[in-house]
């Protein structure tokens, strides 16, 4: 290793940590409200919201993958592939925070649209560090991953534990996996974000909340992306 990569080997350790500490009473006593709230959701409820996200999910997946420019990162260090995400984090960032502040001037209504234009702009950005990282997202296991990369950064602890377990051990695991499981995908997606995006909707804060929330996520997805590959290529 070069002293690059014994600190980003350094900081995958410290984010592993963080990953597999125990959940607070807070973040408890908060999960079970949110799976009370759901136990009361119809199940013809959960079945067409968790098809409308799949397809929509993988509509992204098929739009990202044609855009996405391949083997620009052939022979560079660790170091210079992690300048570029950087770069593409910095970029991704701006973009949700502008979708963010735009949708959420807009109300209600406009506050809706952020959901799926939120979903294109973290997919699209995911594809980018695959492909940086020297990753073929054309291979369907990719996509998968990429996936479980995605619920890594957006689910509460115990499933956060237990996708952490299929990224860290992918090689192993990632033939015993025939798809998403699409429900548990949707509903640790949608609970993990709801409180921000209801407070985005509210007339006069709802740009500002937008702005701040839409950099932050996309942050969250940079670091915990970083890290995922890092947990592949530093073993």
């Amino acid at each position: 290793m070069d002293n690059y990569e014994k600190k980003a080997y350094k900081e995958m350790l410290e984010w592993e940590l963080k990953i597999l500490k125990n959940k607070s009473l807070v973040q408890s006593l908060s999960k079970k409200a949110q799976n009370k709230i759901n136990s009361y959701i119809p199940e013809k409820a959960h079945q067409v919201v968790t098809e409308a996200i799949k397809q929509m999910v993988k509509a992204t997946l098929a739009g990202s993958d044609f855009t996405t420019v391949k083997g620009r990162s052939t022979g560079l260090s660790l170091e210079e592939k992690e300048e570029l995400v950087e770069e593409k984090l910095n970029s991704y960032r701006k973009t949700a925070a502008v979708e963010g502040a735009g949708t959420g001037a807009g109300g209600i209504l406009l506050g809706l649209a952020d959901f799926p234009l939120l979903l294109s702009i973290k997919m699209k950005f995911l594809f980018e560090v695959a492909a940086i990282y020297g990753y073929d997202t054309k291979n369907y296991e990719e996509r998968l991953f990429l996936l479980h990369v995605f619920q890594l950064a957006f689910s509460n602890d115990d499933k956060r534990r237990e996708t952490y377990h299929l990224i860290k051990h992918w090689q192993e695991e990632k033939d015993k996996l025939a798809d998403m499981d699409w429900r548990s995908f949707q509903q640790e997606y949608r609970d993990y974000i709801d409180l921000v995006k209801l407070f985005q909707m509210i007339p006069g804060i709802g740009a500002v909340v937008g702005a701040y929330a839409n950099y932050n996520l996309l942050d969250q997805l940079g670091v915990t992306a970083k890290n995922c590959y890092r947990l592949r290529l530093l073993k």
